[in-house]
């Protein structure tokens, strides 16, 4: 068995198994970023968590090298977070509802980014190019959102990263270079990510 199919049957079973659990606290009301790790009350299907990587390590990660492709069969490498200043990434996956349901305004955000911003989605359950059905079905979610905005397939290179996401939406920020800046914004939370590019732009 090849990395990359031992990588997609180890990450199914993981995904298989969290399913249980719940995809996170979505009442609206009551949003909040949390530091990774930390406890919060689950009500749905997913435990609202994200990336288990302490604070103080967070800005020395880098987003790993790849080459794979976006919904639309595209090409795409590490080389487009070389494209702007920031790039927001937004792990989400097609069984979360507060991840389709923060679609709409995803999309309308990604059409008045400033220019040296954008967001890419990464579908975290797309186990390989060939998984047509769950493609099939975060293509249905973007088009219904209104999104256009590229997203994509994750292969055996994100095995690292994703091993550290136990909850979706978990939403982080790369900068140029590929590295991981501040932390993620966990849940399903646009005015976070909004924030956190504010002030990034501004530099505060």
């Amino acid at each position: 068995m090849d990395i990359k199919k031992k990588f997609i049957k180890t990450f199914g079973i993981i995904m298989a198994a969290l399913l249980l659990t719940g995809c996170g606290n979505t009442d609206k009301g009551n949003k909040k970023q949390e530091t990774a790790g930390s406890e919060s009350s689950s009500i749905t299907k997913r435990p609202e968590t994200g990336l288990n990587i302490p604070k103080e390590d967070q800005d020395g990660q880098k987003m790993p090298l790849f080459t794979t492709k976006d919904l639309q069969g595209n090409t795409v490498t590490d080389s487009i977070f070389q494209e702007k200043d920031l790039t927001v990434v937004n792990i989400w996956g097609t069984f979360c509802g507060p991840c389709i349901e923060e679609m709409p305004e995803l999309a309308e955000w990604s059409k008045s980014m400033p220019s040296n911003v954008q967001i890419i989605g990464l579908v975290c359950d797309i186990e390989g190019e060939d998984d047509q059905a769950h493609k099939d079905k975060a293509l249905q979610i973007m088009e219904k959102a209104g999104a256009d905005f590229a997203n994509i397939i994750p292969g055996s290179e994100f095995s690292s990263l994703l091993g550290q996401v136990t909850g979706v939406p978990t939403t982080i920020f790369v900068d140029k270079d590929g590295n991981i800046t501040g932390k993620p914004v966990v849940g399903a939370d646009v005015s976070a990510y909004k924030k956190f590019v504010e002030d990034y732009i501004s530099g505060k």
